[in-house]
């Protein structure tokens, strides 16, 4: 039997980082839906915090800790000078706004080396040998924290402030709770979030592009949210898992497998619009087996 799990977990233990990875991600996106924030600025983040933990690792040596730490700071320090201007958007004219900062990262990260005398970013050819300092406990602990986070939130004044104005901005206004403050703090939360994942998946796979983190990866992180559900912490990280997980155990399909991938998710989305991870549905799934003779 150990040699069977020695064998999965070599085939399959790169897939389980990066499906943690996926899952940090997911959740960073998870805190701007639940205040009703359609935002694709995530992957920019990301990018940011990719950046500056391994630019940090690489000229100052700091330990991994110091880097994540530091990427979660320049992150968020970003996303609340985006905050304060761009909130005032709403729906898809915020998707739009925040698709379009994360092609000005993009861009920047791509053109900054032909300002300067020494290369910083390395251009379209990104960072080659970022040292491998993420290991699985780092992931696994990371998600940990993050989860034990979110729940803490569930139950404060904060959670519940951030599923009212979810359900009703207006009303929640007039209610006393501060909607623009709220706001501005899910989404300077999902920024540090974003920008730790960044980090850590940075010093994972030795390599960053900046074509990495464009429109397809936002896309790719909002799919998380909605596949797993955005109504419960838990729903990112299984739609993580799935999406990570997916491609993979679909392999002998070779061509069919996109197909499959995408027969999954409409169906997921038709039938559990509110996600995989939705307690009202699962509760009346309960109470329709019990109310069965």
């Amino acid at each position: 039997m150990p040699q069977v799990l020695n064998d999965l977990w070599l085939v399959y233990g790169s897939v389980f980082r990066f499906a943690l990875v996926a899952s940090a991600l997911g959740l960073s996106i998870y805190v701007t839906l639940r205040t009703g924030l359609l935002s694709l600025a995530n992957a920019g983040f990301m990018s940011i915090g990719a950046y500056t933990g391994a630019l940090m690792t690489i000229h100052w040596h700091t330990p991994l800790f110091v880097s994540v730490i530091g990427a979660a700071l320049m992150a968020g320090i970003i996303g609340l000078l985006l905050g304060l201007p761009v909130l005032r958007l709403s729906d898809v004219y915020l998707a739009i706004a925040t698709i379009g900062f994360g092609e000005v990262i993009r861009v920047f990260m791509l053109n900054v080396d032909k300002l300067r005398d020494s290369p910083l970013t390395g251009g379209s050819l990104g960072l080659n040998n970022i040292p491998r300092k993420t290991e699985t406990w780092h992931l696994i602990l990371f998600v940990a924290l993050l989860i034990y986070f979110f729940v803490r939130i569930d139950r404060s004044r904060i959670g519940r402030a951030f599923d009212a104005i979810r359900q009703d901005d207006a009303v929640s206004g007039s209610m006393g709770i501060n909607v623009v403050l709220y706001r501005n703090l899910a989404f300077v939360i999902g920024a540090l979030i974003a920008g730790a994942a960044g980090a850590l998946s940075a010093h994972l796979t030795y390599f960053i592009s900046p074509n990495e983190y464009g429109f397809n990866e936002a896309v790719r992180i909002l799919t998380f949210a909605i596949l797993g559900g955005y109504t419960h912490w838990l729903g990112p990280i299984v739609g993580a898992f799935l999406l990570t997980f997916l491609p993979e155990l679909l392999r002998p399909l070779g061509p069919y497998r996109p197909i499959i991938n995408g027969i999954v998710l409409i169906l997921a989305i038709i039938y559990l619009p509110r996600g995989l991870v939705d307690p009202r549905f699962w509760r009346r799934v309960l109470h329709r087996q019990e109310a069965t003779p």
